[in-house]
């Protein structure tokens, strides 16, 4: 653990960060997205048509290409307005007709990424869904940190 009052940082604590917002996140993110290699994980609680829009072209790609992609959202049933229920209906349908692997989870509020579990995208940013606020993601390099989310968020379970 770190001591705040301690003056020598261990060389694990030293990891490397860029902070974006939502003007700045989706060029880096589609930039990291089409370097994929082996796999996708994206948790966002909402899913929009617009901003999927945005994200397919690079999605379509990546599947050609046989990069796995597991999107863990919200159940649009459980969205409150009926607007809401049926933009995401109609975006995991796309996504589901090109063979990405579409999860529920009650309550889902996490934003996050991970890519080909090395890179971890975490803030208050839904990336399938943002559309016209001030938000915050953190883009972090590291194969650890980035299996130490697989594990807390337990995807794998509902993966293999």
């Amino acid at each position: 653990m770190f001591n705040l009052f301690n003056r020598s940082i261990p060389s694990t604590a030293l990891l490397t960060s860029t902070l974006y917002d939502e003007e700045t996140f989706y060029t880096a993110f589609l930039k990291d997205l089409g370097k994929c290699q082996s796999e996708v994980l994206i948790e966002s609680p909402f899913i929009t048509n617009r901003r999927l829009c945005s994200l397919l072209p690079v999605l379509q790609k990546l599947k050609d290409r046989k990069v796995r992609i597991a999107i863990n959202t919200r159940d649009p049933k459980s969205h409150d307005a009926e607007y809401l229920k049926t933009e995401a209906t109609d975006a995991i349908s796309t996504l589901q007709h090109m063979g990405i692997h579409v999860l529920y989870t009650g309550n889902h509020h996490r934003k996050l990424a991970i890519l080909d579990r090395n890179i971890l995208y975490e803030g208050s940013l839904n990336i399938l869904s943002q559309n016209n606020s001030c938000e915050v993601m953190r883009r972090i390099e590291s194969v650890q940190l980035a299996w130490q989310m697989v594990r807390f968020t337990k995807i794998d379970k509902y993966l293999n």
